[in-house]
């Protein structure tokens, strides 16, 4: 009954800037990702109202050679129906589904998908099983006639350690996941910061 989040919030997207330059200009279409492991299942990713996130993003991809000149693309987006996994309810339902994958995956003999680390870090950056389960979710739904998610928001603790002692780290997050492509109402090339942008 709460899902629905009336607001729009602003997401931004870590990509090379020919691509960013296309979508802007409606040249090509923004593709979702479909990953065995992506954090909130598949979809087109946000760092939620993050441009230095995700442009940091962006300058690691492109240091591993996979972009050629790293930017940022903004978008104003509408959650909708939101599946915020800030949200109590909603974490106590995906328990649930876990529980449903465990029984299918044991009920032919294979092993549950793992999420996995990546580098000294230790973080969690390859996330096959919540994957697993939020697709899942989502396939249930589907089944048994429930309104679909348009889209799935989730905070995430990664990186080392801001000082000795605390849990918060250098690259926490929230991150959005648009299921739903009428969800972003428009694309846009995000603004420099002017050093005085007072008249």
């Amino acid at each position: 009954m709460y899902s629905e989040r009336p607001t729009l919030v602003v997401g931004f997207h870590g990509c090379d800037k020919r691509l960013r330059d296309r979508i802007v200009s409606h040249e090509e279409r923004m593709s979702g990702s479909r990953n065995a492991y992506d954090w909130l299942g598949h979809g087109i990713y946000f760092w939620d109202n993050d441009h230095e996130r995700a442009l940091e993003f962006a300058k690691e991809q492109w240091s591993r050679g996979k972009i050629e000149e790293p930017a940022v693309l903004g978008a104003y987006i509408d959650l909708g129906n939101c599946l915020d996994l800030l949200d109590h309810h909603n974490l106590y339902s995906l328990k649930e589904v876990y529980e449903e994958l465990k029984y299918t995956y044991g009920k032919v003999g294979n092993p549950l998908p793992a999420n996995k680390s990546v580098g000294r870090a230790g973080d969690l950056l390859l996330r096959n099983l919540d994957c697993a389960v939020i697709n899942l979710y989502h396939e249930l739904r589907h089944k048994n006639g429930m309104t679909p998610y348009d889209s799935v928001r989730g905070v995430f603790w990664e990186g080392k350690p801001l000082y000795p002692g605390t849990e918060m780290k250098e690259k926490n997050h929230i991150q959005l996941c648009v299921r739903n492509m009428n969800c972003i109402k428009c694309f846009f090339i995000p603004r420099e910061k002017e050093a005085n942008g007072f008249f």
